[in-house]
């Protein structure tokens, strides 16, 4: 009987999931047979007709090892480190002795580079030292050391070797010596935000509680009045990035206190990055105020500025957001690395409290906004998210030309690839967290999860994201409780202990079952997983008249080459039945079918206007294909949004 004796707040995630399902373990591979091997010849300029990285010669310049320039954009440093942390993360389920020399040398070169304070970032490095700490706004040195210090994390974790957390943790001191509240101390914060949730991590692993009160420095000192940006740029004479004074402050997320701020502002990335830090640090110090800022920033990003796909940052103009319910699907930004970033806070939230609001986001992101940032090969990638593209349009019109009609071999600012690696390789810890005498299951991914508990196993069989059959086996003997996410995509669901159905009523989207579970009881859920129709708010003016089909967590999409050009020019039937038909593309895929009509323009006489409705329709069987997978087969049109009509 479900007792609810159990603490089920701060939670933290399982490190050791290990993944086997069809859908992850395949991209997990892709990201340690292609990806990881592909960005590194990336970071070493090694790839034929792309824009050099400089990011490994600017550290062996650093490192006294090269002569040269610094190259690249002055973050380009977070490149490496990003990489890092993707082979720390696949390192821990897959030994592979080449990848980790490859990786060590790497590390060897970065140990090189610090300075004696502990110091490290290559852009100062090469161009002077006198000049580091003197435009925060914009030069990203404490965005490179977050995420340094997520990589020397990750690689300690995924292969118990210290020496990247010893270069870190250095890095970490020397900000902490320079940034604080003490007179004689810099009193200040990144204008690139995600040092505030590395240091949080940083801290769990050394359990050093510096590195937790400089986080907690960082995020309460932001837009605090007199607004150090303006004081810098004062001071130091910079000129600002963004000079629009509207939108100068809060691009940074620092126009106001944080928990004085009420609506996502600002680049997206950044605004993700930041609310992750404060949910991981209200978490840790259990600080109600920040609790309910990020509650409240949550909901206007869930409820109001988020793409059905899980992208957010709809426009291009400082990659960012804009205001409720403006999503246009051409012109949309929804980079990579903020949907990304959307996971990130989302697991968060998750850890500080068990919602199934969390969970249904970070798997929408996961599955849809994230993974369709690469291709099948993981060796192209898209910057930019659309939701509907003509190729045309992306070519000539000023407003659409930074979406991309193809995913590119490498970016000049190449945020983004490593960034899914990282993702993906461990993606695992987003699928269950732990707590005391606590298993709860966020995603339903395939594999073997350890418990921290009375060397307690659970084995996951899961057919998801094609069907919505999981079954979980318990190794063990131990009592505990299990917490089980009732997804939102799920009208009518069953779940069963040892074949006796479990008729607890979900508190917060979660079933929970309290029990001593015994070696090889089984859990047994069927979740109803079938073609949906789904409707935007009518606030949402570009898609008001129009659905988009769905299936579990997974968004469908048009593509020209199944069903030809004039995409636009189709609608779906009201009433139209939705036919799951075999995919092509990838190992159990399931497609969509369903009949609806097309405008025919042969008939159209050579007016731009007439008075006289258009009625020329022709029946067409529409093909839908899973969103993430769209571009895999050549440049065309798409759309995920149609017009719906009576036929």
């Amino acid at each position: 009987m479900f007792m609810y004796c159990v603490n089920v707040r701060n939670q933290k995630a399982v490190k050791d999931y290990r993944v086997n399902d069809t859908f992850w373990k395949s991209k997990m591979e892709i990201v340690r047979t292609e990806m990881i091997p592909y960005q590194w010849k990336a970071l070493n300029d090694q790839l034929k007709d792309t824009v050099p990285s400089h990011c490994i010669h600017n550290f062996k310049i650093a490192a006294g090892m090269a002569e040269g320039e610094f190259g690249g954009y002055v973050f380009q440093d977070s490149d490496l480190a990003k990489w890092l942390e993707a082979v720390g993360y696949t390192l821990a389920w897959h030994e592979d002795s080449d990848l980790e020399s490859t990786a060590d040398q790497a590390i060897e070169i970065i140990e090189k580079a610090q300075r004696e304070d502990g110091y490290l970032d290559t852009y100062y490095i090469i161009n002077g030292l006198e000049k580091r700490w003197t435009n925060l706004a914009d030069n990203h040195e404490l965005y490179c050391a977050g995420h340094m210090i997520e990589a020397g994390v990750a690689y300690y974790e995924g292969t118990g070797k210290k020496k990247l957390l010893t270069i870190v943790q250095r890095l970490a001191d020397c900000i902490d010596r320079t940034f604080g509240a003490k007179s004689g101390k810099i009193h200040a914060y990144p204008g690139h935000e995600i040092i505030e949730m590395a240091l949080v991590r940083l801290y769990h692993v050394t359990g050093e509680e510096r590195y937790l009160n400089l986080a907690a420095y960082f995020i309460n000192e932001r837009g605090r009045s007199p607004l150090y940006f303006a004081e810098e740029q004062k001071k130091n004479g910079n000129t600002f990035y963004w000079k629009d004074s509207l939108f100068q402050y809060q691009y940074y997320q620092a126009g106001k206190p944080v928990r004085e701020q009420d609506v996502a502002e600002g680049h997206a990335v950044r605004a993700v990055y930041l609310y992750s830090g404060m949910t991981a640090l209200a978490k840790e110090i259990q600080d109600e105020s920040l609790l309910k800022a990020v509650k409240r920033l949550w909901t206007d990003v869930t409820k109001r500025q988020m793409y059905i796909t899980g992208a957010i940052g709809s426009s291009e103009y400082g990659e960012a957001f804009t205001f409720g319910y403006d999503l246009p699907n051409a012109e949309i930004y929804g980079e990579t690395c903020a949907s990304i970033g959307l996971v990130f806070w989302a697991r968060r939230m998750l850890e500080e409290e068990l919602d199934s609001d969390y969970a249904d986001v970070m798997e929408r992101a996961l599955y849809n906004g994230c993974v369709s940032g690469m291709s099948m090969d993981g060796k192209r990638f898209f910057y930019v998210n659309p939701l509907e593209i003509n190729p045309e349009a992306c070519k000539k019109d000023q407003r659409k030309t930074h979406v991309a009609i193809e995913r590119q071999k490498w970016f000049g600012c190449a945020c983004c690839p490593p960034n899914l690696a990282r993702m993906i390789a461990s993606v695992g810890n987003y699928a269950c967290s732990v707590g005391e005498k606590l298993a709860a299951f966020h995603l339903y991914i395939g594999g073997e999860v350890v418990l921290p508990f009375d060397d307690v196993r659970i084995l996951v069989d899961s057919k998801i994201p094609w069907s919505g059959d999981v079954c979980l086996t318990m190794q063990g003997t131990a009592e505990y409780m299990l917490a089980l996410r009732i997804p939102g995509w799920c009208g009518k669901y069953r779940v069963c202990l040892n074949g006796e159905e479990v008729c607890n009523e979900p508190k917060k989207g979660y079933i929970f079952i309290e029990r001593e579970f015994k070696n090889g009881d089984q859990v047994q859920i069927e979740f109803e997983m079938i073609p949906r129709k789904n409707y935007a708010h009518p606030s949402v003016r570009e898609d008001l008249g129009k659905v988009a089909l769905s299936k579990g967590p997974l968004i469908y999409c048009l593509e020209e080459i199944d069903n030809g050009s004039g995409i636009t020019r189709m609608f779906l039937g009201r009433d139209s039945e939705i036919r799951e038909i075999q995919g092509i593309l990838e190992e159990e895929e399931i497609d969509l079918e369903v009949t609806g009509r097309q405008f025919r323009i042969d008939e159209w006489d050579n007016s731009l206007y007439r008075f006289e409705r258009p009625n020329e329709y022709e029946e067409k069987v529409l093909k839908y294909i899973p969103y993430y997978l769209w571009n895999n087969r050549g440049v065309g049109e798409m759309a995920v949004w149609m017009h719906e009509i009576d036929i």
